[in-house]
């Protein structure tokens, strides 16, 4: 009974990490796939995810709070929402994004722009952010992912990766599932062969 309980035990874990393995990898995948289709389609955008914008940190203006090589989420928003402390993508006069915090903003002829500074830099940015030039305001990000996304580059090799991963997954969970079952035949076989011994002594004492 106690090895039965044993062995429930590690179904109950293997059920778990199934469930987090497909959580976690196919989404993954699927956004792989918006991201590729998107960014073929519209060349000169930054492609979303259902309104969300991955980018990868290429320096370390805005450290402590985002560091290089961190993969950042930015959200499209109403530029009219945004206040002073929000950190913001926006492209610069150079046609690059930049991610910096809003520190002030101004009003020009009834418009608002925004004055932003990396929070590592002593200095704020030359020039002002037009609303137009905003990718969307900082969400969250998981670090250091952006250097193993540089590694890949193109989004084929990366959806080509996760798909790779995928199989492996599935396969191995295949695995599992087949060692899982010889177990428990064998235990259910323990079983029948003790609980038929067990019966045997019985009838054996009944008839003394």
């Amino acid at each position: 009974m106690k090895n039965r309980r044993e062995l429930k035990k590690t179904e109950i874990m293997g059920l778990i990490l199934k469930i987090v393995f497909l959580i976690i990898v196919i989404p993954i995948i699927l956004m792989s796939i918006i991201v590729m289709i998107k960014a073929n389609k519209y060349p000169d955008k930054i492609p979303d995810i259902f309104g969300y914008k991955p980018m990868i940190v290429l320096s370390g203006s805005m450290e402590t709070a985002i560091y290089t090589g961190d993969l950042v989420f930015v959200k499209i928003v109403d530029t009219d929402k945004l206040n002073v402390g929000d950190v913001i993508a926006f492209r610069n006069e150079v046609d690059t994004v930049t991610t910096h915090r809003i520190i002030n903003i101004v009003d020009k002829n009834g418009k608002r722009y925004f004055e932003t500074k990396g929070d590592n830099n002593n200095t704020k940015d030359q020039n002002l952010v037009d609303p137009s030039d905003v990718e969307g305001v900082y969400v969250f990000k998981i670090p250091k992912l952006g250097e193993i996304l540089l590694l890949l580059k193109e989004p084929r090799s990366l959806l080509l990766v996760l798909l790779i991963i995928l199989v492996i997954g599935l396969i191995w969970l295949q695995i599992a599932d087949r060692r899982e079952k010889e177990v428990l035949k064998k235990e259910d076989e323990q079983y029948k062969k003790e609980f038929e011994e067990f019966k045997k002594r019985q009838i054996e004492k009944s008839k003394k």
